[in-house]
């Protein structure tokens, strides 16, 4: 039997949670069943600090999202705070340039960033927003970085994928091949914003479908907006809905 992929929290989710309280929001991250947490900073405590955190909490570290003058300004450094607290998967979550010249350049770094990371024992990905599809007239920079980039993989965010319009499940499809991580987040039904897993209008079950195809380890929970709770509840009840659309399709 296929073993099941762990959930973890993107933290961007309850970031003003952890602002105010970082350990204690941890603690709650844990008790609302999450097996582990994506990170998105780390509220300036030590790397030491953090994991800590994580192992009094019996959270692991499932990826971590790394601003991209962070990895070309110090990726040593990087390197060395991640292995610290356990972690062995990052992400690079934003890119953004108008000029199509300016993207290539910026795969190539990517490129070069994730082989170092690669002799390091990690691996890398890009996260994806809508804009990737949107920002060079005629042109999915998505599909190009895949084309053109050895050491990047995907950690596709399924939510802005059906923001930018494309048909889902070809797209993914299409880039299985690059495609190491997900982040399930629920759409409104007036497609306007995220909202809490199974309260929207996307088809979990395909996406936990094709996780299991792709024997992705980790399945990641973001949401951004905040419509009927608060984010710790909300983060909560995307955690018991995911968690039981897994035992459904992994049964």
């Amino acid at each position: 039997m296929m073993s099941k992929p762990k959930i973890a929290l993107q933290l961007w989710s309850i970031k003003e949670d952890l602002a105010a309280d970082f350990a204690g929001t941890l603690k709650k991250v844990k008790e609302s069943g999450y097996d582990g947490v994506e990170f998105a900073g780390y509220n300036e405590l030590s790397a030491h600090e953090v994991r800590e955190l994580l192992v009094a909490n019996e959270l692991e570290a499932a990826a971590s999202h790394i601003p991209f003058e962070k990895l070309t300004e110090d990726l040593t450094g990087v390197m060395a705070f991640e292995k610290t607290i356990g972690n062995s998967r990052i992400v690079c979550p934003w890119l953004s340039f108008e000029d199509y010249a300016q993207w290539k350049a910026a795969f190539v770094k990517l490129d070069e960033i994730g082989k170092t990371l690669q002799e390091n024992g990690f691996s890398f990905y890009y996260h994806n927003h809508a804009h990737e599809f949107q920002q060079v007239a005629g042109v999915d920079l998505l599909h190009y970085m895949t084309a053109h980039t050895s050491y990047v993989k995907l950690e596709v965010d399924l939510y802005w994928l059906a923001q930018a319009g494309v048909t889902v499940a070809e797209w993914l499809k299409d880039h299985e091949t690059k495609i190491g991580l997900l982040h399930f987040k629920d759409l409104t039904a007036d497609r306007r914003e995220s909202t809490e897993i199974g309260h929207g209008i996307l088809p979990m079950k395909d996406y936990l479908t094709f996780a299991k195809d792709q024997q992705l380890p980790w399945l990641i929970i973001e949401q951004e907006a905040f419509q009927d709770y608060l984010p710790l509840e909300a983060a909560k009840i995307d955690c018991q809905n995911l968690t039981a659309l897994r035992d459904e399709v992994y049964a």
